[in-house]
């Protein structure tokens, strides 16, 4: 997904701090540089986000020790111009009946290889390889996954206002009744909640109710809510260009003891992978830290999704909290600790915060209650 409009709070300076920062990266692991299409690493590096991305090609062109430039196409040149990051790049237009991929070839070097934004459109990359068959690409997820990863002092406090709407909203949706209501109904109240509180995008907003809730990314329906229901609530989007992300149980009326064993284990295992959040931490240890609680109880395999994933510019990005993953955690990263228990037919239970990697150890962006919630 794309970011909005960033904050008016970054300057030309952060952008272009920015953009020597992923140049000299880039550089770093061997790419003679990054070739960015629309999308949220173009909206991080330069503030530019274009109406829509269309078959005419938009790219930035970041080589160290180069001036960074913006292939644009010449009737969008005029909202380039007005991008924040606008002063800290050259734009390079070329009209329609011209070829794109000449103009961008010649600030490349032909037997190179580039790092290229996820996003980037097929037929624009097989162009490029067209006009320079020397050169290679590889996927900045791959070749530098943690550009984005860590946030400054700006993004973290957007980080942490868009926590705080998502919370607000969570306060506000407890208040309203469930039980004979559609899922929809219920979703459709917290996508006007998100919005109320300053989102100007939403993402989603899972509402998942009984058994549902045994599917973590239910995709909501016309189900009527029911007395007797566990509900998962897993909502975000972006807010001033920066995301939010969380997820609380709620139940309809009084839960059974069964019920209330599985939300404390869940959220006795969130507290834990929270609480495993350090400097020099490998990430796998926050996903093992959360998922040992819940396996010793004997609900191992009912844990069947990764325990977290970054958020920044969108709502998915890495770091991801997931076996495997050695990346060390860095003060500034923002990641979701979310682990869940889905029993197949029944209900599912989730409990998500956003944490930042502090000096000593971690900060939760979410502060609602991770205790049960019971409502109408």
């Amino acid at each position: 997904m794309t970011g909005s409009t960033p904050a008016a709070s970054f300057t030309a300076d952060d952008y272009r701090a920015r953009m020597e920062r992923a140049a000299r990266t880039a550089a770093d692991a061997g790419l003679a540089g990054l070739l960015v299409a629309p999308g949220p690493d173009l909206v991080w590096l330069t503030g530019y986000a274009p109406t829509a991305a269309t078959e005419r090609l938009t790219l930035l062109v970041l080589a160290a020790g180069r001036d960074p430039v913006l292939v644009v196409p010449t009737l969008e040149a005029p909202d380039a111009e007005k991008a924040v990051g606008a002063p800290a790049l050259t734009l390079r237009d070329w009209t329609d009946g011209t070829d794109p991929y000449a103009v961008t070839a010649a600030l490349l070097d032909g037997s190179g290889r580039f790092g290229v934004s996820d996003n980037a459109w097929a037929m624009h990359l097989l162009g490029l390889q067209r006009t320079l068959p020397g050169t290679s690409y590889a996927s900045l997820t791959e070749a530098l996954p943690m550009l984005r990863a860590v946030k400054d002092a700006a993004e973290l406090e957007l980080l942490a206002a868009a926590g705080a709407a998502a919370d607000a909203a969570f306060e506000e949706i407890r208040t309203v009744p469930f039980g004979g209501r559609r899922e929809s109904d219920v979703a459709a109240d917290l996508a006007d909640l998100l919005r109320r509180f300053g989102h100007s995008q939403v993402d989603f907003t899972i509402v998942a109710s009984g058994p549902n809730g045994a599917n973590p990314h239910h995709e909501v329906g016309d189900r009527v809510i029911e007395d007797g229901d566990m509900v998962v609530l897993d909502f975000g989007g972006l807010k001033d260009g920066y995301g939010s992300d969380t997820s609380r149980t709620v139940h309809v009326g009084e839960p059974t003891d069964e019920e209330r064993r599985v939300h404390d284990l869940v959220r006795e295992a969130q507290e834990a992978g929270f609480r495993a959040v350090r400097p020099g931490v490998a990430c796998q240890e926050v996903d093992r830290a959360a998922r040992s609680v819940i396996a010793d109880a004997g609900y191992g395999e009912y844990f069947i999704h990764r325990t977290g994933h970054g958020i920044g510019v969108t709502t998915h990005e890495p770091p991801y909290m997931i076996e495997g993953e050695e990346q060390p955690l860095v003060p500034g990263m923002c990641f979701s600790v979310e682990p869940g228990v889905y029993l197949p037919g029944r209900f599912g239970v989730r409990i998500e915060d956003i944490v930042t990697v502090t000096e000593d150890g971690g900060r939760r962006l979410n502060g609602t209650t991770r205790e049960l919630v019971v409502v109408e």
